[in-house]
């Protein structure tokens, strides 16, 4: 262990009786506890690059929807994915080290076990949202960097972008001046690319009507939506609302994509511009997740969930495969959900097309959504995009139309791909694309919303000491331990009219989520709280403080 590595260690060790887990969105936890994580995690992407030979690796500081005094990390790989499966573990070990001995002996053991040649030289570049905590951890994580084994590691600061631009950077500046293309690398790139595929999409329709109200959740994605404003030549009039950036305590606070999911109602925010007939969508804190809604003619808020972004979408690119001759087996259409997913959605989708039903987490569906040439993936929270296989992108550019109309829908499906940000669930991108089907299709929100009808849900969250002590097989949809529990589920799900509940731990912090669905309202809050009554007295929950709504 050389002075200078331990010399930086040493600022940053983990304190003790603190477990730290890389999850499905990476580390993510309350601020004041990442500093050492953040060290490790600059040691770990410089890593990554060094093995796969200096290939560009992004690091994102963010906590997505979490609230403000929450902050996490996460490494993106250089096709702007999620970090490989297999490195998630070695992130972890790294993270638990006890002291600087110990953190080097493992990065030893690391580098040993994966035959990494430390000599190489390495290339990271990292974003931040706008949480306070930013700037700090990101100095650790400059500290992580420069900490690394062999040294040669260059980094660049791409300073406050939202989660989805980082990965598309990563992945534009790894595939520049090559075949797989994939944009010109920097945010203003990624602006005119986007809005340029938006503008020629729209310009047969001959724009939007009216205002479209986003509420940016007083965070990143009000800089992306002003952004966006200015690219976008009047062709949609974009008016954003919960923009205070600079105002403590109000990141997520009673507004964005989670609040709306999880309250199904409009952010009070909100109430004052919208109009009856009108929809509006809410981001969450780093851009990554969609929440549509709309007012109906009495004026009753109307979710337009992430399955229902889903139906709207896969259902269009059917009908342009269809209407441009393409035989279907040439280009399948596919969704992949999770078991959040609404049953209702489930159904109306599986008439259509092929669907999967895989565990939690954007690692899952992005993978899954890869074996199909066109694979849709939205989770019912509003994260998702689309992937175009690279097979399909080559018979898009080489297909032969036999008519106007045919041309016509393949230049539609092609400028879909430049419109659709493939590296990850994109807010902004899939607001676009929304906006784009509606005007096509001629929808508003009530006739969007009438593709089918969702069953009656309710999702509830119990705190427990170890959520790893709740193990699920079936992508999540049944319990393996505790055992017993499932046996107890199932009983009490047949009571109930159109029953379904599952039960879950969190992939970043310890609760058990609790979803159920039913026939009717009434019905599915009761389940749902009778299955979290069940989970926190599994979970040995204290009595004297067990909520009251749990029945």
């Amino acid at each position: 262990m050389s002075d200078s590595f331990a010399e930086l260690a040493n600022r940053h060790c983990k304190p003790p009786g603190i477990a730290y887990q890389y999850g499905t969105a990476g580390f993510r936890m309350k601020a004041d506890k990442l500093d050492p994580v953040m060290f490790t995690v600059g040691i770990v992407a410089a890593l990554r690059s060094k093995k796969l030979d200096g290939r560009i690796i992004g690091v994102m500081v963010t906590a997505s929807h979490n609230p403000e005094e929450d902050n996490g990390v996460k490494l993106v790989d250089p096709r702007g994915e999620m970090l490989e499966q297999s490195w998630e573990a070695y992130a972890t070990t790294l993270a638990n080290a006890s002291s600087p001995e110990d953190l080097s002996t493992r990065i030893e053991q690391m580098v040993s076990a994966l035959h990494i040649d430390v000599s190489k030289p390495a290339k990271v570049i990292y974003a931040r949202d706008t949480r306070p905590s930013g700037p700090e951890l990101v100095a650790s994580l400059v500290d992580g960097l420069n900490a690394t084994p062999g040294g040669s590691v260059s980094y660049t600061d791409e300073g406050v972008l939202t989660t989805p631009i980082l990965h598309y950077l990563v992945r534009s500046k790894n595939t520049q001046g090559t075949a797989e293309e994939y944009g010109v690398p920097t945010p203003e790139g990624y602006y005119e690319k986007l809005s340029a595929a938006f503008i020629k999409l729209i310009k047969p329709v001959g724009g939007i009507q009216g205002e479209l109200i986003v509420d940016c959740a007083n965070g990143v994605g009000f800089i992306a939506t002003e952004n966006f404003a200015k690219h976008l030549n009047g062709y949609i009039n974009l008016v954003p609302v919960n923009t205070s950036i600079d105002k403590l305590g109000v990141l997520n606070k009673g507004c964005g994509a989670d609040f709306v999911k999880t309250q199904q109602k409009i952010p009070p925010s909100m109430a004052s511009h919208l109009k009856p007939n009108q929809r509006a969508c809410s981001l969450d804190g780093d851009a990554d997740r969609l929440m549509y809604y709309y007012l109906d003619h009495d004026g009753v808020f109307r979710m337009l969930d992430g399955d229902k972004i889903a139906a709207l979408v896969a259902g269009f690119l059917g009908e342009l495969v269809q209407t441009a001759g393409i035989p279907k087996q040439s280009m399948e259409v596919g969704v992949v959900q999770t078991a959040y997913a609404n049953g209702a959605s489930t159904n109306y989708l599986s008439q259509r097309v092929p669907v999967q039903c895989v565990p939690t987490g954007v690692k899952h569906l992005h993978h899954a959504a890869e074996h199909y040439s066109i694979g849709v993936y939205f989770e019912a929270n509003g994260h998702g995009t689309i992937l175009f296989s690279s097979n399909a992108l080559k018979t898009l550019k080489i297909y032969e139309p036999n008519t106007a109309t045919q041309r016509t829908a393949v230049n539609t499906l092609l400028a879909l791909t430049d419109l659709i940000n493939q590296t990850v669930g994109d807010a902004l991108s899939d607001m676009l694309l929304v906006e784009v089907v509606l005007a096509h299709k001629g929808y508003k929100g009530a006739e969007w919303d009438s593709l089918y009808t969702d069953l009656p849900n309710r999702l509830v969250k119990v705190s427990v000491k170890d959520r790893n002590a709740f193990k699920t097989v079936d992508a999540e949809r049944r319990l393996v331990e505790p055992q017993g529990l499932q046996a107890r589920l199932d009983d009490l799900m047949k009571m109930y009219s159109g029953g379904r509940a599952f039960v879950r731990p969190s992939g970043t912090e310890d609760v058990v989520r609790v979803y159920a669905e039913a026939a009717h309202k009434a019905e599915a809050d009761e389940l749902a709280f009778k299955v979290a009554g069940m989970v926190y007295d599994q979970a040995g929950g204290d009595p004297m403080t067990r909520p009251s709504e749990f029945l």
